[in-house]
């Protein structure tokens, strides 16, 4: 890389945004760098890390989307290595294990008939005299399924993932990922399936969260990142690992970008006529010059972190579950992986059983400073306390943390990802932000893929034409069956704010 060396397009982050937009863009000719300042994998969080022919997926990713155009650009980039897996989690209970989506017969042998009893009759008063003006995460799923369920598979669990109390988290979260799938709907889909009434096949088009089966790569999502790089740079353009945003600054009288590069602690700059970035809008913020008005409300972002620590252990597959959600507060883990039911290829010895202990935290506190060493033995042993195996059987451990995992909607998120999009956007035409947390949006990957989409037709086109800010995790999109980008493009969910102190 030259200094100054001229680019149509530069793009920071090689997630599953960046390199989708990386890819668009190569296919139509325009001359594009990606940087990213891994120095081994591409992907983000849908990257595979592979240690000894074990592969482990960071926090798990399920193939599966309504938008066509993001199938078509999955079979375009791996035509021949996927494969269709079952879909099959619990929930970990007190000792037990409850399937999910809940069966009715099943949750009610395991409650018991007084807990089952306290559950309809918490469900009934809370459907009778809800929340009216509903605010938080507690709020919204006690009016969708009564207090004492929330109690039981709702709160320990979303503790753990977001580190903050239920009653302090927006309603954001809650609306988004468990829409579309009631308590009656659920009991009534488990009565018709014991009874044996209800044999049709769910793919997801009626409730993302009932889907049955997915599709995933045979070696984990990381090869579908791996191919669109590989694209990029068998169409003459670059993907630089190891490298990392140093500076970003526009030149008003050219309207080019001037993009600083750090690697091995040389600066270089790449000239762009756009920039991409997928890069952590916080970052982001801090490195554009002159530093944007809105730079204190962007550091006000925040991030939830988690690692996962990958158990080898002497013994058959030790559940079926892709994973487990654990409820239990005796623990720390907050889920569960099986590697070998993503894909039996993710474990190359048949001999061994790995499994994936998921601990949600913030980089620098005390889970994610614990030395490697540390926190094998802690997931051995609250592997034992769940009753999943036997510490002696475990004959090794790898872990893998990942950074700003999740972004946190928080009381104050929303105005201050507003306030720094209107300035950005308002200040130049052809810095575009994407992906989870480009937008500090807790997106899935196909929601990523489709902002990059929609951002490279806006390049092409020389304007915003399409707003990619109303491409969210939006039930309607992702849970309606709609197939068009119209219906991607749909609406925007109103974000309530959050209760006074």
């Amino acid at each position: 890389m030259h200094r100054d060396q001229p680019v149509d397009v530069a793009i920071i982050g090689a997630g599953p945004a960046g390199l989708t937009a990386a890819y668009q863009l190569t296919k139509l000719g325009y001359s594009v760098t990606v940087i990213e300042k891994d120095p081994t994998y591409v992907g983000g969080i849908s990257r595979t890390v592979e240690k000894d022919g074990f592969r482990f997926d960071i926090g798990g990713h399920r193939f599966f989307s309504k938008s066509k155009e993001v199938v078509d650009l999955w079979n375009e980039l791996l035509p021949d290595d996927f494969i269709e897996r079952p879909r099959m989690s619990r929930i970990y209970y007190e000792g037990k294990f409850y399937s999910y989506p809940l069966r009715a017969f099943e949750a009610l042998r395991n409650l018991g008939i007084w807990r089952s009893t306290l559950c309809m009759a918490s469900y009934a008063r809370w459907k009778i005299r809800p929340h009216k003006e509903v605010k938080s995460f507690e709020q919204w799923v006690v009016n969708q399924f009564g207090h004492k369920l929330y109690s039981i598979f709702f709160k320990t669990y979303t503790e753990k993932v977001w580190g903050m109390p239920c009653g302090e988290m927006s309603a954001d979260w809650a609306a988004q990922r468990i829409k579309g799938l009631s308590l009656g709907g659920a009991v009534l889909d488990g009565i018709k399936r014991s009874l044996g009434l209800n044999k049709r096949r769910n793919d997801g088009m009626a409730v993302k969260s009932l889907l049955e089966t997915f599709r995933y790569p045979r070696q984990g999502p990381g090869m579908m990142w791996d191919a669109a790089r590989d694209r990029v740079v068998e169409g003459g353009n670059r993907v630089e690992m190891a490298t990392s945003l140093h500076q970003l600054s526009h030149d008003a009288a050219t309207g080019r970008w001037r993009v600083a590069v750090q690697r091995d602690g040389e600066i270089r700059t790449l000239n762009a006529g756009h920039v991409i970035s997928s890069a952590p809008m916080r970052e982001l913020a801090g490195r554009i010059h002159p530093l944007p008005e809105t730079l204190p409300l962007a550091l006000d972002l925040r991030y939830r972190d988690f690692l996962t620590v990958a158990l080898m252990i002497k013994a058959d597959d030790l559940f079926p579950d892709n994973w487990i959600y654990v409820h239990d507060p005796r623990v720390k883990v907050g889920r569960v992986q099986n590697f070998r039911s993503w894909s039996p290829e993710m474990v190359p010895d048949p001999t061994l059983a790995c499994v994936g202990l998921e601990y949600f935290c913030f980089e620098g506190d005390g889970i994610w400073s614990s030395s490697d060493a540390d926190l094998v033995a802690l997931a051995t042993a609250e592997l034992a306390t769940l009753g999943l195996c036997d510490p002696a059987s475990v004959v090794g451990g790898e872990v893998v943390r990942q950074e700003k995992a999740y972004p946190v909607y928080d009381d104050a998120y929303r105005a201050n990802v507003d306030a720094m999009r209107a300035e950005l956007e308002a200040r130049y035409d052809t810095l575009h932000l994407v992906g989870r947390n480009g937008m500090h949006r807790y997106n899935n990957q196909d929601h990523a893929m489709m902002t990059a989409m929609l951002t490279v037709r806006n390049i092409v086109a020389g304007e915003r034409i399409y707003d990619i800010w109303a491409v969210n995790e939006d039930a309607e999109y992702h849970e309606a069956g709609h197939d068009s980008e119209q219906a991607a493009l749909a609406s925007v969910r109103h974000v309530p704010k959050r209760l006074a102190a």
